[in-house]
């Protein structure tokens, strides 16, 4: 019988995007530039809420963004349409960005008169929350439909996520999803989440969801 070595490379990928990364977020703050990176399941509402986001936020504070996706365009052409500076990011078939991607990225955008860079991430509650991108600050958005047993089955998203964006209330009635649950359960996982239940639709919410945001954006200004 053939013997081979088996050699775990994993931990030395993650080692090296972790290092980029904090370089990254220390160029960041030299510059007083905040990076969101933006997660979500597919069709959880990440656009929608990013444009609820910009309507209330551009006439106060410089916005860039970029979108990120395996190979489209859709959405880099829906956010562009607000007027903010955009642009897309294609990943060459890799479900997430990694700090390296990220850099390349701004280095693209350009962001000498900006204020709050948004990263859309790729649509995916596992490989996003597994690299590093070098952000500020990560947000992530799980809707009512995808239920409230997500943190039970994507641990890690919630843990490195420092915000919950719980979108889609106004279908709460038409679904089986119990807010003090998800709550515990991502409280559970992560004790200092900030968690908004918003509705990228209707809009509820979303002016709580963007003060912590441009507090936090004026804040690393100072």
């Amino acid at each position: 019988m053939n013997q081979f070595k088996t050699i775990e490379i994993k931990e030395s990928i993650y080692k090296n995007n972790d290092m980029e990364a904090e370089k990254l977020r220390n160029k960041l703050k030299v510059n007083n530039k905040f990076l969101l990176n933006l997660m979500s399941s597919p069709g959880a509402g990440k656009t929608t809420t990013l444009l609820r986001t910009i309507e209330k936020l551009k006439n106060s504070i410089k916005i860039g963004v970029m979108e990120a996706d395996i190979d489209s365009d859709v959405d880099a052409k829906t956010i562009s349409k607000t007027g903010v500076k955009t642009i897309q990011l294609h990943t060459g078939g890799m479900c997430h960005l990694d700090a390296k991607m990220t850099s390349e990225g701004l280095d693209n955008l350009g962001i000498l008169n900006l204020d709050l860079i948004v990263l859309e991430n790729v649509g995916n509650l596992v490989c996003p929350a597994e690299f590093d991108t070098g952000a500020t600050k990560n947000a992530m958005i799980l809707s009512v439909p995808e239920g409230d047993d997500k943190p039970l089955k994507y641990p890690l998203m919630f843990k490195v996520s420092d915000v919950l964006l719980i979108n889609k209330i106004d279908t709460l009635e038409f679904f089986d999803f119990d807010m003090e649950v998800i709550y515990k359960r991502a409280k559970k996982l992560n004790p200092n989440i900030k968690i908004f239940p918003i509705s990228a639709c209707s809009g509820e919410g979303i002016e709580a969801w963007t003060n912590w945001l441009k507090t936090e954006v004026l804040e690393i200004k100072r």
